[in-house]
């Protein structure tokens, strides 16, 4: 079994003064982020702040404690009580460490890594690392754990000419970017953007989400991957810390089967990566096209069928013409239940982009009075600029408490059974359809790399969600879950030789395995072997998982 904080083998005060001396920064003593409101008799810090801030995902981005997700702070025992540390005091429930980890290293270059990774193998240690903690699956914190987090690791590169270590010259890269295992998309949009450059990354408001650590080594979805692939497609090379300290560079030429497992393999999984470099692409500018469709009178269920239909059998002309983005069913400010979208046409035309945008626009118009449209087709001179003003317009949210289920819809499901795909799609709470594959995604070789082959064959990314608030009691959960389990089954259904993000689910049994990697489980785990021997770096439904039991703690 891992060594957790409690034990008798956790390592001792002498042990912890030696590490810090061997890194460039104090030890890390992670806190869960509500702390500062206890104990209630007398609060530790500024709790107004703190409850202020709660859902701010930059706030959280910058805590050791804090995730994305605050119901991966929390830590369930078998006989159903819990430990945690609730923003809502008025439940009078002492603080406790939950999942946070006790203790870790604040790695600022390789070094610190190296240093925090022979610490912990030679410990035992349960390890995690940890970035931005936009994490939506809780892989980057376990109870008792000693984290390695990379959130400083901000160096950003620029090469006129990358060429990757141990190839020829004539392989050389124009115009790459390597970004550190901390560095943020908001800062490498920017940082391209001075170059009038592009990258494909993830698009949430405020950029916080990491763009060289869980992100792309799950894969690495972008509106912009319809034009030029997932993150992985766009990596170049990575430099990643193995679990005997080893610092290594893997690309095509250079460890090429831990360059395979690095993209999209699995996060947390092989190693520490601190560096990612990634090609980029021309600033050209984009047609932003916004809808929202809101069901109106007394036959409003059937309607929204009718519209999720027409949008099912819009979204491979829309993919072929090179849009991407996501569109949700969702209540609207008034609290009806509406169909919207938010998509883009990278270096499109306004003619080009009304062209392929109206049969399904027309369609829905045609629903009037029924339901009320709205639409707008709006250029902008880049991506930079696009990405702006859409964080501008949408508030990122953080420090709720869900779980949730997706699945990788497959265009020919979608061609054929545009209305079956809706009838099932309908009842998910919370539904998301992103169109980030088909186009430039569907062109590569599914075998090239770690990836879940099904993305190549994928239309749409489907995610679906639930939630509850703080404090709610361990049996509510379950059911809420029971019912996302069930609502998973009839996705599932649609296309159950699809598969996965690895990312943005969970609860996708009965073989999670299978449904994250595909046919490259097997191989991922025998590179697996090759570089973490020991199983340092595990975390839950990645590879190697399923030799540890549920805590990932005891070798089964």
């Amino acid at each position: 079994c891992r060594c957790i904080f409690g034990d008798s083998c956790w390592p001792s005060a002498g042990d912890c003064s030696k590490l810090a001396k061997q890194v460039s920064q104090p030890l890390l003593k992670p806190l869960p982020p509500a702390s500062p409101c206890y104990p209630l008799s007398r609060p530790s810090g500024d709790c107004e702040a703190t409850k202020r801030l709660w859902t701010d995902p930059s706030w959280r981005a910058n805590q050791s404690g804090a995730m994305h997700s605050a119901n991966f702070e929390t830590f369930v025992f078998r006989n159903d009580t819990t430990s945690a540390c609730f923003i809502n005091t008025t439940l009078a429930i002492p603080c406790g460490q939950g999942s946070v980890p006790v203790v870790g290293v604040d790695a600022r270059n390789d070094a610190d890594v190296q240093a925090a990774v022979k610490f912990a193998a030679a410990h035992n240690l349960r390890v995690v690392v940890k970035g931005n903690g936009h994490d939506l699956s809780g892989r980057s914190t376990a109870r008792g754990s000693f984290v390695i987090w990379t959130h400083h690791m901000k160096n950003i590169t620029f090469d006129a000419q990358f060429t990757p270590t141990g190839a020829p010259r004539s392989e050389a890269v124009a115009q790459a970017i390597t970004l550190g295992a901390g560095v943020q998309w908001q800062e490498a949009y920017d940082a391209v953007n001075a170059r009038s450059r592009v990258l494909v990354g993830g698009i949430s408001p405020g950029g916080t989400v990491g763009a060289a650590g869980g992100w792309v080594l799950g894969g690495g979805h972008s509106v912009l991957s319809p034009t030029f692939g997932l993150g992985v497609d766009n990596v170049l090379q990575f430099t990643v810390i193995t679990s005997n300290g080893t610092r290594l560079t893997a690309n095509t030429h250079c460890n090429p089967d831990l360059f395979f497992a690095l993209r999209g393999g699995g996060g947390g999984t092989y190693g520490v990566v601190t560096s990612v470099t990634y090609k980029t692409h021309p600033n050209l500018p984009l047609i932003s096209a916004v809808f929202s469709a809101t069901p109106r009178g007394s036959q409003t269920s059937e309607v929204l069928q009718t519209l999720l239909t027409d949008l099912m059998k819009a979204m491979p002309g829309l993919s072929d013409a090179g849009w991407g983005g996501t569109a949700f069913v969702a209540p609207d400010a008034t609290g009806n239940v509406g169909l919207s979208g938010s998509f883009v046409l990278f270096n499109g035309t306004m003619a080009r982009a009304d062209q392929s945008t109206s049969p399904f626009f027309s369609t829905v118009t045609s629903l009037a009075p029924e339901v009320t449209f709205t639409t707008s087709l709006v250029p902008f001179d880049s991506f930079h600029a696009w990405y702006t003003a859409m964080s501008a317009q949408e508030a990122s949210v953080a420090g709720t408490n869900g779980a949730l289920g997706s699945w990788l819809l497959p265009r020919d499901v979608i061609e054929n059974q545009p209305e079956h795909v809706a009838e099932t799609l309908l009842p998910l709470t919370g539904l998301v359809m992103g169109l980030y594959a088909g186009g430039a995604v569907a062109q590569v070789d599914p075998d090239t790399m770690g990836l879940n082959p099904a993305w190549r064959n994928a239309l749409l990314h489907t995610i679906f969600a639930t939630g509850w608030v703080e404090g709610t009691p361990v049996n509510v959960i379950d059911g809420l879950i029971d019912q996302l389990r069930q609502n998973m089954t009839s996705l599932r259904s649609l296309a159950p030789d699809s598969g996965a993000y690895f990312n943005e689910a969970s609860l996708v049994e009965p073989d999670p395995l299978r449904a994250f990697f595909g046919d490259h489980r097997a191989r991922l785990k025998a590179i697996k072997r090759i570089y973490d021997p020991i199983d340092m770096f595990v975390v839950p439904e990645g590879i190697g998982s399923d030799d540890f039991d549920d805590a990932l703690v005891c070798k089964l």
